[in-house]
């Protein structure tokens, strides 16, 4: 195999311009540039979870999410080209009900927080959703494979739900939300 980027910088963006896989020049501000920029910028922040040390049960379903996120950003920068299957939303959703089986039920809300893993695992979880309404706004716009922005609806659920399991993690607990702001309340482990 050859190499994929023999030349850094190229200069043919200097217009405000980029170029999709298919070759096609469009303006760097477009719905689709932003969609699959946003999904790079969460495949990023997965990576910033992924840096934190997790159990291996979490880091190996995270380092799948990222192969598909790759897969789904490609799939955005080529119009008309599908990568993505449902069986990768069913994978997802395997992987969700495995996870949050031994979680207990919510009560209350929780905060972003518990340990420095489950705060990068909820700042994934928003960069998601924010994914998710690029890839909509595209949708409603031009054709995309709807597989993409189920695959980032259930993604998003299963960031919640390891965020849960990390902010419990060696002892650890949820921060939960609470209307008086005195004191926090954290759930039992």
């Amino acid at each position: 195999m050859g190499h994929r980027l023999s030349k850094i910088y190229t200069r043919t963006g200097d217009d405000g311009s980029t170029g999709l896989g298919d070759g096609t020049r469009i303006a760097k501000d477009s719905l689709r540039v932003e969609a699959y920029g946003t999904v790079d910028e969460l495949n990023s922040v997965v990576g910033m979870v992924l840096a934190c040390g997790l159990p291996e049960p979490v880091s190996h379903s995270l380092i799948r999410v990222q192969h598909r996120l790759f897969d789904l950003g490609g799939e955005l920068c080529m119009p008309g080209f599908e990568l993505l299957s449902s069986e990768r939303v069913q994978e997802l959703e395997r992987t969700l009900d495995s996870f949050n089986a031994d979680l207990p039920p919510l009560k209350e809300f929780i905060l972003p927080g518990g340990s420095m893993a489950a705060a990068q695992c909820h700042l994934a979880r928003t960069v998601c959703r924010r994914a998710e309404r690029r890839v909509a706004s595209l949708a409603a716009e031009e054709t995309v494979n709807p597989v993409g922005l189920m695959y980032l609806n259930r993604l998003s659920d299963l960031l919640f739900v390891l965020a849960r399991v990390l902010a419990r993690v060696d002892g650890g607990q949820e921060v939960l939300w609470h209307r008086d702001l005195e004191e926090p309340k954290t759930l039992p482990q």
